[in-house]
Order: C-alpha cells, then sequence, then structure tokens
C-alpha cells in the first residue's frame, strides 16, 4: 500500500528511529509498504520508515537490480570520501552536493531474521549513508555543501 511520503519541515524526519525487537507480519507489511512508496515515488531509490512516519529502523533500496530490505541497519566501516550530488523523497525538487564515503561495509537482519553484510560502494554506498543517516534523524540538507539548480 502507498503511503504519504512526510516531506520538509515535518518534525518526525527529526527523531531518532527505534530498533526493530521482532520481525513479524506487522514488519513485513511496513516493508512491502515502504516498497511499493519508493517505487510510486519519482526518482526513488531508497526510502526509510520513518520518511512514511513509522520512527523504526528499516530500510528499502532498490537502485535497478531489485529490492534490499534492511531491518536495525549499521554501518559498521566505511572508507575514501567522494562529492555527490544526492536528492531525496522527502525534500522533492532539492538537489544538494554532498560528501559521503566512497566504500561502506553494513551489517543489518533481512525480512527473515538472517544476519547480513553489504559491502558497497558508489551510488549503492551512497543511498545507505542516506537513508541510514534518516534513521537517526539527520536529513541530506543537514549535510549540502552547495545546493544544484535543476
Amino acid at each position: 500500500m502507498i503511503k504519504k511520503i512526510r516531506v520538509f519541515d515535518d518534525p518526525i524526519l527529526r527523531e531518532k528511529s527505534a530498533p526493530v525487537e521482532k520481525i513479524d507480519f506487522r514488519i513485513k507489511k511496513i516493508l512491502r509498504d515502504m516498497t511499493d512508496t519508493m517505487h510510486h515515488a519519482p526518482n526513488g531509490g531508497g526510502l526509510s520508515a520513518i520518511q512514511i512516519g513509522i520512527p523504526l529502523r528499516l530500510v528499502v533500496i532498490d537502485l535497478g537490480d531489485g529490492v534490499i530490505k534492511l531491518i536495525n541497519p549499521v554501518i559498521t566501516e566505511q572508507y575514501g570520501k567522494r562529492l555527490v550530488e544526492e536528492g531525496c523523497l522527502s525534500f522533492p525538487n532539492v538537489w544538494g552536493k554532498v560528501w559521503r564515503p566512497q566504500r561502506v561495509t553494513v551489517k543489518a537482519l533481512d525480512s527473515k531474521g538472517e544476519e547480513m553484510t553489504i559491502r558497497a560502494e558508489g551510488l549503492l554506498a551512497q543511498c545507505l549513508c542516506h537513508e541510514i543517516d534518516h534513521l537517526n534523524g539527520i536529513v541530506f540538507t543537514d549535510k549540502v555543501v552547495a545546493y544544484v539548480q535543476e
């Protein structure tokens, strides 16, 4: 089910998300709803649960190679630094340049509760960092060094 994406100064975007304690039907439904919402949105490559008003540590990402569903993701390693252009579904039509790691390692649970490790670079690393920031109440505009005109 497509949910409303919270935008701009909605105070929930500044909340820290709580860890998921139990992966049950409700959590799996939230992940499905997040995926539907992300796929429905223009330019949607990732979405955190907080963006649809649910303060739980849940992230979905789809950069064209299939949906990645992450529960309680944590960045455990990061390497390098690069300046990237970024946008956000919670900030429609706003683009800015942000410093992000070149490579990251993320540990999380999948939707079956299995531990997983993702080693990512480039766009996937950027997207993982962006979405995990959301879980910590950080939005990309906090990190913008220069805004980009469309």
